[in-house]
This record gives structure tokens, sequence and C-alpha cells, in this order.
């Protein structure tokens, strides 16, 4: 039987919850709507770390960033493991492509046979039309919101340039298994989007936001030094986040359409029946929530949830969202039973195919997930303090890089979610308790309510256990004290 194809869709900053298939009043993303109802799709998936590089590296290790020590984005060269997805990919015979963004430990040259990169600011491929080129020059003068159309036509767009290049290596091979990365570097800012998508949902029909600037002042120092950087740097700071609002949903749109651009491709070339699409984000974006924008202070849900949906190659079709507790992480070790190889050592993540094909599995070890947050060392502390000015990325009070400074992402933070629970505790011990069924933006911290004393150790005692779990795994296995595997890397 010839092996599966696989392609892993990402984007960049996606929302979990800001689509039809979660009950959000305006239809953003069909395509993938309907292929999720016909495939298996997570409404509890969670990111590893909601920052691009951490969390991007646990996609193709299976690793938690404590344990591949990469918990910020300069900290790529850092990585630790003994295999990534590629490498898996490349000694079971399969071609392998990156396309879009990279923001992995993986060296192109070295790691795939074929790659094609973008950044936020246009391709880096050297083979552009006039035209492309002039698009990525507009997209380098942009400060973080285009206020009006993009002013270039759609095949400009770095998604349908992808979509085309992955066509063209598609259509290239003979006969050989494939494993491609196909990455979209939007909807990450700069926002903007050419018409019709720019249209289509405009500022002044968009839902109410659930959370204001009041409320995050109550979230801490993080939150508000965030807060001011963005009023610094967005002049007119509310009409731009609503108009941000609308450039990012018409995004998702446009990303929308040119996925199904390419998996008509795979239809049209017989190749559906036979490949396996997984599509997910490596974390969200505020979206406005707060007054906010982009990523930056802790793991709120809106930056830590992430869609994650699997199609194809004989997953039967699940209507309803799988309840399962899922990591970005489970992904690398998933695809490598898809390609019949076992997981390397020092994977943490378990294979979901087992879920994913409806069969049997440990329920306790899907019931929570784990999310990580921040760099190490103490906090550095309020504009008021001493070493406020002498951050590094943070001069006079103004941070160079207003979002994932060393003030927003310094100290330690470890979040857990089980069932409608969410538990965060930092290094000084501590704690934030929010029912998210009702309390969904983590307004109203119960950690130290008497009411639920009981819940509070329920959660203490699961952090434990996936602090436990997602120690550095030894490697390489030892001769005389061989690690006892569960093939799918089950710990229950």
């Amino acid at each position: 039987m010839n092996k599966k194809n696989i392609v892993v869709i990402m984007t960049d900053q996606q929302r979990a919850d800001l689509r039809a298939l979660e009950g959000y009043s305006l239809n953003t993303t069909p395509y993938l709507d309907e292929l999720a109802k016909k495939g298996c799709w997570f409404n509890h998936t969670y990111t590893t770390m909601p920052v691009c590089g951490p969390a991007r590296t646990s996609l193709i290790t299976g690793r938690w960033p404590s344990s591949h020590r990469v918990n910020r984005n300069d900290g790529l060269k850092l990585a630790e493991y003994e295999k990534d997805l590629f490498a898996v990919a490349k000694d079971n015979h399969y071609a392998t492509a990156l396309i879009g963004k990279n923001h992995s430990p993986l060296i192109p040259d070295q790691a795939v046979d074929y790659h094609y990169l973008q950044g936020h600011w246009g391709g880096f491929q050297e083979e552009k039309t006039d035209m492309e080129a002039s698009y990525d020059e507009w997209l380098k003068s942009l400060s973080q919101v285009s206020m009006t159309a993009t002013p270039f036509p759609l095949d400009c767009q770095l998604p349908y340039r992808a979509v085309s290049a992955a066509k063209r290596w598609i259509d290239s091979l003979v006969e050989q298994p494939f494993l491609l990365w196909l990455s979209f570097p939007e909807p990450h800012n700069p926002y903007q989007a050419p018409e019709p998508y720019y249209s289509m949902f405009p500022p002044e029909k968009l839902p109410p936001l659930g959370a204001g600037k009041e409320d995050r002042l109550r979230k801490g120092e993080k939150w508000v030094f965030y807060g001011e950087q963005m009023e610094h740097f967005l002049p007119d700071h509310e009409d731009r986040v609503a108009r941000a609002r609308s450039n990012y949903l018409g995004m998702l749109r446009l990303i929308d359409d040119q996925i199904r651009r390419f998996v008509l491709h795979l239809e049209e070339n017989h190749m559906l029946d036979n490949t396996l699409i997984v599509f997910l984000s490596d974390h969200g974006d505020f979206v406005g929530e707060y007054g906010l924008m982009k990523k930056g202070p802790e793991a709120p849900e809106v930056l830590s949830r992430i869609p994650m949906q699997f199609y194809g190659a004989g997953i039967p079709a699940r209507e309803e969202a799988h309840d399962a507790h899922v990591s970005l992480a489970d992904v690398m070790p998933t695809l490598c039973e898809v390609m019949e190889s076992e997981i390397p050592m020092g994977v943490q993540g378990r294979s979901l195919w087992g879920l994913l094909n409806g069969e049997e599995y440990p329920k306790n070890e899907f019931a929570s997930v784990m999310i990580e947050h921040g760099y190490g060392g103490l906090y550095h502390q309020g504009a008021a303090s001493e070493d406020m000015d002498t951050v590094g990325s943070v001069k006079n009070g103004i941070a160079e890089f207003n979002e994932l400074n060393r003030y927003t992402q310094s100290g330690w933070l470890r979040t857990v979610r089980k069932d409608a629970w969410k538990l965060n505790m930092d290094m000084h011990g501590r704690g934030e308790l929010y029912d998210i069924s009702h309390d969904p933006l983590e307004l109203n911290n119960l950690y130290d309510s008497s009411k639920h004393r009981d819940i509070k150790c329920e959660m203490l005692g699961t952090l434990s256990m996936w602090l436990i779990r997602t120690q550095t795994a030894t490697l390489p296995d030892s001769q005389y004290y061989p690690i006892k595997r569960h093939p799918r890397n089950y710990l229950n």
C-alpha cells in the first residue's frame, strides 16, 4: 500500500474562536469549516507557547519549550532534540518541502528538498515579478495596519504565491510520497487585505468585544505596559484597532480561499484520497480584546488556544469537535505514525492517530494540557523601577519591539487547562484560577476563593503532573536502563 502524503498547513497568529464552526457570528473560514466536519477537529487544542519560534520548534520536535530550550524568538540555535519531523520523513523516503514562513530551527538548505521562503514583509526568493517586488516593498512601509485596501492584486498576496509554489512542487514529483509544510505568514500583522476581502467585514458591523482597556488594567503590569506601547505606536488607536480587526478577518477569508484552491488541485490530480491534511496555527492574537492586537503578555485563551483539524487519508467524518485536550506538540508524533515510523526518543507529544480514527484511547491521557510562557529570570518591574530604561529592548519606557520585549516575556508562567478550568502559576507561586466556561476572557480570578478550594487543589495536582512529564527527556536511551515507552507515547 502506498504511504500517505502529508500536508501541514499552518497559519501564523490565528485565533481559534473567530470562525462560524465555533459559534462566531461571522463566516470567516467557510471552506476550512466544511473540511473540519468531513474529518476530525479539536476545540481544545493549545500551543506549547504563544510565541512563534518556540511554538514552531515544538511542531517539528514534539517537545515543550522547557525541553527543546527555545523559549524566545531569538533562541532557535539553542534547540535540543534527537530528530525532527523532516528527518523522520527523509528516513522514510519522503520528498520534503517548506513553503512560506519557517521561524524554526530548520536550516532549509539542509532539512528539505525544496524551499520557497516568505516572511511577514514579503518573499525571500529571488524570482519575483516586478509587481510582487513592489508589493513586498509596500508591506515594509506599513505601520502595523493598512487603513485602506491593499493596492495590489490578489496574486501578489503571500498566501496566493505560496499555494502556487506548492502546486508547482507537487506537480514536479514522480510517484514519491511527500511531506509539505505550507506555512502562511498571515493573518499576522501587518494587518492588510486587498478587495474584496478588505470590505467583507466592515469595522462598524463587527461583533462587540468582550474586554476593553479597563479590563486590561486589572490583568497586571505586563498587560498595562503592553497597552501603553500599543497606544504609543498606533495613533488613533481605537480606530486603528477596529480596522485591524476587519483586515484580520478579511485575511482569514483570503487564506480560506487559497486553501480551497490548493485542496482542489490535489483533488483534480487524484491525490486527495491518499493525502492527510493537517491545519493549525502556531498561536493566537488578541484581535482587539483588552484593546490589544498581536500577542505579548502571558497565555490567555485568545493567544494560547489554536485551531487544529485533520482531513483526508481515510479519517472518518466527525460533525462535532473531539473533546480531547491536545497540543501542538502532538502533531509530530502523530505524523510519525502516519509515516509508519517509530516516534523518536525525546518526543513528549502523543500520537493522535487513534483518536482520529475513532479507536479507544485512555481518556485521562487527554483530559488536560499545559502551556508555557516566559524566558526566565525575575520580572522586569514597572515604569518606576530603576531597571526599566536599561532592559535592552525597552528604552525610556518605550519598547523597540513593542509586543515581545524583555518586559512582557520575562519570568516563568505555566498554564493548565482541564474541563472548564484554567490555572496559571508563576515562579513566585502567584496563582490564577478561571472558569473558562463562564469567564472566557479571564477577568474573575477565583484562586483565593474558598468555594473553589477543591478545584484549585485538583488543578495544582494536574500542573504538577505536567511539570514532571515535560522534564527534559533522557537522550539517548540507555542500554542498561531502557525507557519503557508506549508506541503512541501515552503515559496513562
